[in-house]
């Protein structure tokens, strides 16, 4: 870890992000999907990585997450897993996987975990999946919720817009945060809420909130890798800040290698057997 501002290298857990929360050191995350980006992430010094079902998105170029399927998560969570040292390693439970009752969200839930080795899942909504989330924690799972934008129900809100800006929303946001930190989640995700609720979100409830959009009083922030990286294009929210410009230098290199190739100047002796 020399170099970078993270000199523990203990593995990360559940215990450990509330221990950071009551310590007020804020809490890093990224997403990943694949090994060789988990392994980068992680010796980079990562508090923790989330395979998010945004690999629709990101891996697969689906317009939205709704499509991604148990068998398709565990896969991406196995390959983060078999990467990661010392981050927290959390899988998103899909679309479909426990919004049908109870029963269905504890075996997806075992199965996630059983199957990829993951640290701990995450699971979209609040009061209306309650029951569900009490059974996954009651099976010895841990549970990060998820609320504000809530990609999984695209199709219920028909906008990516800032969540929770009237009243009677924002409330329920609050009541919802509540709810999941008394169940016993180790964490809330808050995506694209008012600032100032993310704030007292943060402040009422004794669990991490992990913003994404929401602000910097959260008590950590996560983006998306790709995103963070440059690499996609034409996705430029307020929230993203870019830490490097990766789709010029791939393209770039790329186009290097090809006008080699072409040329005949790749490979040169030195290269070749």
């Amino acid at each position: 870890m020399a170099g970078y501002l993270v000199s523990d290298t203990r593995k990360v857990t559940t215990h450990r992000f509330i221990e950071m929360k009551q310590k007020g050191e804020k809490i890093s995350m990224l997403t990943s999907y694949d090994f060789t980006t988990a392994g980068i992430v992680d010796k980079a010094g990562i508090d923790g990585i989330l395979i998010g079902d945004s690999a629709s998105n990101v891996m697969v170029g689906n317009s939205t997450t709704l499509p991604m399927t148990v068998d398709q998560m565990i896969y991406h969570a196995r390959s983060v897993v078999n990467a990661v040292k010392r981050a927290l390693v959390v899988c998103d439970m899909p679309f479909g996987s426990y919004q049908t009752g109870v029963h269905d969200g504890v075996s997806n839930a075992i199965r996630i975990m059983k199957e990829s080795g993951c640290d701990a899942l995450k699971m979209e909504g609040g009061e209306e999946i309650l029951d569900t989330v009490k059974a996954i924690l009651d099976a010895g799972i841990p549970v990060m919720g998820h609320l504000g934008l809530t990609p999984q129900s695209i199709n219920k809100f028909g906008t990516y817009a800032v969540r929770a800006k009237e009243d009677r929303e924002a409330e329920k946001l609050l009541r919802d945060a509540h709810l999941l930190a008394e169940a016993g989640c180790f964490a809330i995700t808050l995506e694209k809420v008012p600032a100032a609720l993310a704030a007292r979100v943060s402040e009422e409830i004794s669990v991490p909130t992990i913003g994404i959009g929401a602000g910097n009083h959260c008590d950590g922030q996560i983006l998306v890798v790709a995103d963070m990286l440059g690499m996609t294009q034409g996705f430029s929210p307020r929230f993203l800040r870019r830490y490097a410009d990766l789709n010029s230098v791939m393209t770039d290199a790329i186009g290097q290698y090809v006008t080699d190739v072409k040329s005949g100047d790749f490979p040169n002796e030195q290269e070749s057997y």
